[in-house]
């Protein structure tokens, strides 16, 4: 692919638990990182029961709920796919930006490849927390968000649904990009 521009994605989603396979994406939520109110989220059935009971409790969700309510992770990931189609235009690349990249990164990264075959953001993902560590010359253990939200002062705030804490990341990474040191 020949890109001519990249467009940065913040990706977040919410879980059932640590790992893909054994437990389930339940929750995607996605923006563009300089256009945030270009969004795209949904809700997905479980893939198994298990669940992580603290998992859950954090983001107040319900396998029982979802399994009713969720989309098909098979429709989900299609739709994911279109969006970012969309936003990212037939000639752009699109980069997957987290915080905590690896962790986001390896659910969606199997749930695309297991769904639909194919990831449109490739192998790899930009991770905010190193990004902030290289910006700042800060040690790996101050990378959380609460340390990054005392230096850089952004407006919004991470509550776990996963849109919202998409959109908060975006946020910081637009804040570390403009630090100057």
């Amino acid at each position: 692919m020949n890109a001519t521009h990249e467009v940065y994605i913040s990706v977040d989603i919410e879980t059932s638990g640590p790992i893909p396979g054994e437990y389930s994406m339940l929750t995607i939520g996605a923006c563009n990182v300089y256009e945030p109110s270009h969004v795209f989220v949904c809700e997905l059935k479980p893939i198994s029961d298990n669940a992580d009971p603290e998992a859950l409790a954090v983001t107040g969700l319900s396998l029982e709920k979802l399994t009713v309510d969720g989309v098909s992770p098979e429709a989900a990931m299609k739709q994911f796919q279109d969006w970012i189609e969309l936003v990212t235009g037939p000639s752009n690349l699109p980069v997957f930006v987290g915080l905590n990249a690896p962790f986001d990164w390896s659910f969606v990264n199997y749930y695309f490849h297991r769904y639909l075959g194919t990831n449109p953001f490739g192998f790899s993902a930009l991770d905010i927390k190193a990004l902030y560590m290289g910006a700042t010359g800060t040690r790996w253990r101050d990378t959380r968000s609460s340390k990054m939200a005392t230096r850089l002062h952004p407006k919004l705030k991470s509550d776990h649904q996963a849109l919202h804490d998409a959109q908060y990341q975006a946020e910081l990474f637009r804040l570390i990009r403009v630090i100057d040191h």
